[in-house]
């Protein structure tokens, strides 16, 4: 068995393992990279083509090394790889491409990490920065087995030519969700999304200015009074879209993202295809049948394709020994650093509920273990 030792372990290299790289090799401290698939940033190579960041530009660069003043506001997918490959290679990151941890656990003063290549690693701290979207959610509902369309996660979703002509349903309407029944209504697909539960959605701009900027100033408002605001653009360009069959939740966004976990729809485009009808809107599902599905108010839909937009799971606890008791509600860790019998164990990047967005909590997360792990070298 190949054994390496290291001061730091870093496991994954998205965008949270190269920040909390970045920052290391800025402090001189040693660490390695270990990456289960065979790419810098896999999921941003595979996620659907028409992605952009919701997050604007200025916001969402990783430390140390802005996002090209050339890029748009919201940087496309591809632009956003290009910037991650160069990143890694500016601060000479050079990950164990194929790697994938699957066993974490403390012997003594050391972390021993194995592989599934057999490969071991010995260090004193390691940092987990596998993401809060490691496994696709699969829902299952029964008859599902029977369903003889097409049903896939949206993790598979590129683009709309592989669906061309079909009736296709959408489940879930979170950002992807509504991001991808978006992309098919455009290219004039027969479109359908089911929403299972009350949502908040806002508008990406308002009068030319980011929400994301807009929001960050409201959250500084005393006494609710920005969350009373923030209410009220939404309603005003949004509107009330219950009428159209979408559960809108009673709490106004920032305060459902703080207290339920449930991130705002931010619409590019998806309200108004809903509103014309272009996307039309069903309840929950109760059930699969051989062409489609049963919707719980008993109406029957056939649908060539089902794509899931159900989300993901962190799933740490398949590869950390012991964590259980370290994870807050939604099973995520619920600091960037261990305490106890995790002590030596970092997180990156798995609280997804600030309104910077994942890649703000990334910039954040990645400087407060960068500077516990310098502090311990001293």
């Amino acid at each position: 068995m190949n054994s390496i030792n290291t001061s730091t372990l870093i496991i994954g290299a998205g965008p949270a393992g190269l920040a909390t790289a970045a920052r290391l090799r800025k402090m001189n401290i040693p660490f390695e990279v270990i990456e289960q698939t065979d790419k810098i940033a896999w999921s941003w190579h595979n996620h659907y083509d028409r992605l952009h960041l919701h997050t604007v530009r200025q916001l969402s660069a990783l430390p140390h090394l802005p996002l090209p003043a050339e890029y748009p506001t919201y940087v496309p997918r591809k632009k956003l790889v290009d910037y991650y490959l160069n990143y890694a290679k500016q601060f000479d990151i050079q990950p164990h491409f194929n790697e994938t941890a699957t066993s974490v656990k403390r012997d003594g003063a050391k972390w021993q990490v194995t592989t599934a290549k057999g490969t071991s690693y010995s260090a004193e701290n390691v940092v987990i920065a596998t993401g809060v979207n490691r496994v696709p959610h699969y829902p299952s509902w029964e008859g599902m087995d029977t369903y003889k369309g097409q049903l896939i996660h949206s993790r598979n979703y590129k683009n709309p030519k592989p669906f061309e002509g079909h009736k296709v349903l959408v489940i879930g309407m979170g950002n992807t969700g509504a991001e991808v029944a978006l992309d098919l209504a455009e290219h004039g697909l027969e479109t359908y999304i089911s929403v299972r539960s009350p949502i908040n959605v806002v508008p990406r701009d308002v009068n030319g200015r980011p929400v994301q900027l807009t929001a960050q100033t409201l959250s500084k408002i005393p006494f609710g009074l920005g969350d009373w605001l923030g209410t009220q653009i939404r309603k005003r360009i949004i509107g009330d879209l219950s009428k159209y069959g979408v559960p809108m939740s009673d709490l106004p966004p920032a305060v459902q993202l703080r207290e339920e976990g449930r991130t705002p729809v931010i619409d590019v485009g998806t309200v108004a295809y809903i509103k014309s009808g272009k996307i039309k809107v069903l309840a929950d599902v109760s059930r699969f049948h051989e062409a489609g599905v049963l919707i719980k108010n008993g109406e029957k839909h056939d649908f060539d394709s089902v794509i899931l937009a159900t989300g993901y799971h962190a799933k740490v606890t398949d590869f950390i020994e012991g964590i259980e008791g370290f994870l807050d509600k939604y099973q995520v860790p619920k600091k960037a650093i261990g305490e106890g019998q995790q002590k030596g164990l970092y997180f990156v990047g798995f609280d997804n509920h600030k309104l910077g967005g994942i890649l703000g909590t990334i910039f954040n997360d990645s400087e407060t273990v960068a500077n516990d792990i310098y502090e311990g070298e001293l």
